[in-house]
């Protein structure tokens, strides 16, 4: 008897590498090896292919190239980012500002840092409180961090309004959940994105830093510092992840509205199954996740049981999910934290797969709950 397919369901995670990275990856295999900063003939053929890159990722981002840096991952970018923009404003004060719900390398990096903290925090839907951020006191505040979407729940934040209240204080906004996927949000003087989720390569990270931003190398320097890069580019990854890019942003429209489609398909059947809360914003959200919580079952069971039926979904704190742990997210939200579901469909996700999956996953509460 034939095996129905594996629906892959946590793109959000990352997402399969796309056809036109694919290409592009074996091809600059063999053509750009070379270190770009050495002045041999291999070295400047990798060094236009880097530069080619840069120009290709700023215009897909609506960036300048000079404010593009590449980066060995989205949490480096993260972490050069948000430590950048705190060595920079050094003179203004020490303490860093967040979001409640930002992913953990933002939480991690500014405890690294051993610098005063303050959290803001979100409303039932993880949208960041206004109020509240009008109601502090940012004259001893560096930096300001405000994620582009929640990468847990999908929710859209309001960054040009909280980049409107800062009074000139720098922002970082992670921007990995959304790069690619919508376009930037205004107002930042720092952003961070990262490949592997609109289909590059993993390993390849952006970082955006505004020109005339103050932002100060924060790791300790090497001879590439100058560029506010450092070690070796992986520079056939990078032209793949630009590829990806910008096939990723020349369809994303229609793209985007499908996806949207096929997650409010999901949002209104789970909100209709007993003792399940679906959470994050119905409509002002990434087009491609939705989470769902479940009273009486446990996270890792489920993830279990549907991978075991071939759908593959994530659960627990999407920023540490090896561990299962509580996310915080779902906590600032005033959310069930136990029992959750992370769903993320990509452009191979089909309205048939999502079908299979809302009648597989009542079968699997089911099943759970009856072990009680």
């Amino acid at each position: 008897m034939e095996h129905a397919r594996r629906v892959y369901l946590d793109t959000a995670s990352g997402e399969a590498l796309h056809p036109a990275a694919r290409e592009t990856l074996v091809a600059a295999l063999d053509a750009a090896y070379a270190d770009p900063r050495r002045l041999h003939h291999e070295g400047r053929a990798a060094r236009m292919v880097l530069d080619n890159a840069r120009a290709a990722t700023a215009e897909a981002l609506g960036l300048r190239a000079d404010e593009v840096t590449f980066t060995a991952s989205g949490t480096e970018a993260v972490q050069r980012g948000l430590l950048g923009l705190h060595r920079g404003a050094e003179r203004r004060g020490d303490t860093l500002v967040h979001s409640a719900v930002e992913h953990s390398a933002v939480l991690q990096a500014a405890a690294w840092t051993r610098s005063p903290t303050r959290s803001v925090p979100v409303d039932a839907e993880a949208r960041i409180d206004l109020d509240a951020l009008d109601a502090l006191d940012l004259g001893d505040a560096t930096v300001v961090a405000c994620q582009s979407a929640n990468h847990e729940v999908g929710t859209l934040q309001p960054v040009a309004e909280v980049a409107a209240r800062l009074d000139g204080v720098p922002l970082f906004v992670d921007a990995c959940a959304s790069a690619g996927r919508l376009p930037l949000p205004d107002g930042w003087s720092a952003l961070a994105a990262s490949a592997h989720k609109w289909g590059g390569p993993p390993g390849v990270g952006i970082l955006a830093v505004r020109r005339g931003a103050r932002w100060r190398e924060p790791f300790p320097e090497d001879d590439r510092a100058a560029d506010r890069e450092s070690g070796f580019e992986n520079v056939p990854a990078i032209l793949a992840a630009a590829a990806a890019l910008q096939a990723v942003v020349s369809e994303r429209e229609l793209e985007g509205k499908r996806q949207h489609a096929l997650v409010g398909r999901i949002r209104s059947v789970v909100a209709g199954l007993s003792e399940v809360e679906v959470v994050g914003a119905p409509e002002d959200r990434l087009p491609h996740l939705v989470t769902f919580s479940c009273l009486y079952v446990d996270g890792e069971a489920l993830v279990t049981e549907l991978d075991r039926r071939g759908f593959e979904v994530a659960s627990g704190s999407a920023c540490t999910s090896s561990a299962l742990e509580p996310s915080h997210v779902l906590a600032a939200m005033g959310a069930l934290t136990h029992g959750n579901v992370r769903v993320s469909v990509g452009r191979e996700t089909t309205a048939d797969d999502v079908e299979r999956f809302l009648v597989a996953l009542p079968e699997v509460l089911g099943d759970l709950r009856s072990r009680l």
